[in-house]
């Protein structure tokens, strides 16, 4: 007889279910996960969760909803067991975050599972099942009141080499943490609670709105005050975004969250979404706290494409996209240009207390937005200032203002015969402001009522060109010897050809040669060599719709007074109240254009009260 030569095998059933449980439960957090899961779908009211040694010696979730009869505890531990779905088609309507039936089986696999649930508080029913399912799962009557209590003992103690590649327990426990959090900030009407080692670690009461529920679940006290919740909708979805404000600005994205109907997902695109709808808002390597709630019709999106649902596939993804983008342009443009709110910088306050070491009441620098500190504000009133079409280059000889009939041709322009300032025929203090000097080459320094303040002189003029070049045609100039480049991609070709016209808008040229491209036009105050240009514009292609605003940030950023550059007195002046008139104060980049501090402030630091 022919010795049998196949190398494939079928594996043993019970060995298949714990690699396929592997796929869904691959850590104690994504039992937390999964088990938080099937508890806010019983509509429990509160969900406590409890676990020992990491959560791989016992992790429990215990719910107070809907709970389940005898019969469905025969069934629920076994796989694709499920009360969500009957057929394929469901998949395209469901609701509810479990529905593919394999959590509970999953578990089983690779723990010892024991649940315990009633109905009504009156009947109640404990199931517990081993490992794998290797022994028959027992069934008996307990005391309960209604909901479900599930625990998962003894994780991957069958599968060594599982439990071998788990973290310590303390790293385990923090995974668990941050599963349980992620759960409570989609959630804000559920009540939770974390126990770690038989010690209450967090409680988080009801909340009722998603901003509030996002500051109790990870912001300390009073620090709520600087989150913003934002609206928007599209097409078969709607949009809550939960946004924290400058205040509370971090080094990394960490406390950026995705959430789709419910669930937290991983999706890159609607995380740039909100980097770039804040642009212009946050200082230079900061990033906003927030989280996007995207609740869309089911048959608008697959949920069925990652074992854990950490990811999603929308029907029309760029269109979330857009709406988040634009939701959030549109609430930072209308807090600060049209409703004006007070804004002030409670970092700045925090570390002059702490440098001084003050004691008592709080100092709030707050100024309105609209006004600003140096006048009425009004947006005509500082952008009717002279402005030419020349390139403004910032050399020692061009700083000197000769006489105060003339515009500081050193800020703005190089055109002369306009009309002079208000204040031209003044040797009294200009503009009601009395210049202090400056400091450390960098900040001018000016008095105004008793309060003085220290303008960054880069970042206020920053500012300035900025909203010029958004508001009027950026002026161009050929070039005598157009710059050849080669793109590396085809989604570089394509960017060039369909934003070709935005481009000329922004003062550029391009042209098509041969295969190649070349830049024939540049705004006339760009000051990049050739391979530093052509790495500005391509890097355009990865911004949307929002060119405009990114290349006129790059631009001012190049054009304007740098650190170090010196102005005299007559064009400090008039530096300084163009930054204080601004209804936004701060850079294109997000940094504060200025700081201020009171008489009273000064003395009481050097306690001359």
């Amino acid at each position: 007889m022919a010795a049998d030569r196949s190398r494939i095998r079928l594996l043993p059933p019970e060995e298949a279910r714990k690699i396929a449980a592997g796929e869904v439960i691959d850590r104690p957090a994504a039992l937390v996960r999964e088990f938080i899961d099937n508890a806010i779908d019983a509509e429990s009211s509160l969900i406590e969760v409890n676990i020992e040694g990491g959560g791989s010696r016992r992790t429990e979730v215990i719910d107070y909803g809907s709970g389940m009869e005898r019969e469905d505890l025969e069934l629920c531990w076994k796989t694709y067991a499920t009360s969500k779905i009957r057929s394929m088609d469901d998949l395209q309507i469901t609701e509810t975050l479990g529905f593919r039936g394999e959590a509970l089986a999953a578990a089983a696999a690779v723990s010892r599972l024991e649940v315990l649930t009633s109905v009504d508080g009156r009947e109640a029913w404990r199931l517990e099942v081993g490992p794998g399912g290797e022994e028959e799962p027992y069934i008996e009557q307990a005391r309960r009141i209604r909901g479900t209590s599930v625990r998962a003992v003894n994780l991957f103690d069958t599968i060594p080499v599982r439990k071998r590649f788990l973290k310590r327990d303390w790293s385990e426990a923090n995974l668990c943490r941050l599963a349980f959090t992620d759960k409570a900030l989609a959630f804000p009407g559920i009540g939770f609670r974390f126990t770690q080692d038989g010690r209450l670690k967090t409680v988080i009461s009801p909340a009722s709105s998603l901003k509030e529920r996002f500051a109790a679940a990870l912001l300390r006290r009073n620090e709520g005050c600087f989150l913003h919740e934002i609206g928007a909708s599209g097409a078969g979805f709607t949009l809550t975004i939960v946004l924290g404000g400058p205040e509370l600005s971090r080094n990394d994205r960490r406390q950026q969250y995705i959430f789709a109907n419910g669930r937290r997902i991983q999706d890159f695109a609607l995380l740039q979404a909100l980097e770039y709808g804040v642009q212009g808002w946050f200082p230079n390597n900061t990033h906003p706290i927030g989280a996007i709630y995207v609740d869309i019709d089911p048959a608008l999106a697959d949920f069925n494409i990652h074992p854990a649902k950490r990811e999603v596939r929308f029907a029309d993804s760029g269109a979330i996209h857009h709406a988040v983008t634009q939701a959030i342009r549109d609430f930072i443009h209308h807090r600060n240009l049209a409703v004006g709110k007070q804004l002030y910088e409670p970092a700045m306050e925090r570390d002059f207390q702490k440098a001084f070491n003050f004691q008592g009441e709080e100092h709030l620098y707050r100024r309105n937005a609209a006004a600003g500190p140096g006048g009425t504000g009004r947006w005509e009133e500082w952008n009717a200032a002279p402005w030419g079409q020349g390139s403004a280059v910032y050399k020692p000889e061009d700083l000197a203002v000769e006489a105060l009939q003339d515009p500081p041709d050193c800020i703005l322009s190089s055109d002369k015969g306009q009309d002079a300032p208000s204040w031209a025929a003044e040797k009294d203090t200009p503009y009601g402001l009395r210049y202090a000097g400056r400091a450390f080459g960098l900040f001018i320094l000016v008095e105004k009522e008793n309060r003085l303040f220290i303008i960054d002189q880069h970042a206020a003029h920053e500012r300035l060109l900025y909203e010029k070049f958004l508001t009027q045609p950026i002026p161009r100039q050929d070039l005598l010897v157009a710059i050849p480049f080669v793109t590396e991609s085809e989604e570089e070709d394509r960017f060039l050809e369909t934003r070709r016209e935005d481009l000329a808008k922004l003062g550029v040229i391009i042209e098509a040669d041969n295969g190649s491209w070349r830049v024939e036009a540049l705004p006339v105050s760009w000051r990049l060599g050739d391979a530093e240009t052509v790495k500005e514009i391509l890097n355009l292609k990865n911004l949307g719709e929002n060119i405009a605003e990114h290349w006129a940030a790059t631009l001012s950023c190049h054009s304007a007074i740098k650190d170090g550059e010196f102005l005299d007195e007559t064009a400090a002046l008039w530096l300084a109240d163009a930054a204080l008139k601004l209804p936004v104060p701060r850079c294109p980049h997000g940094r504060p254009l200025w700081f201020e501090i009171g008489r009273n402030e000064l003395c009481k630091a050097v306690r001359r009260v």
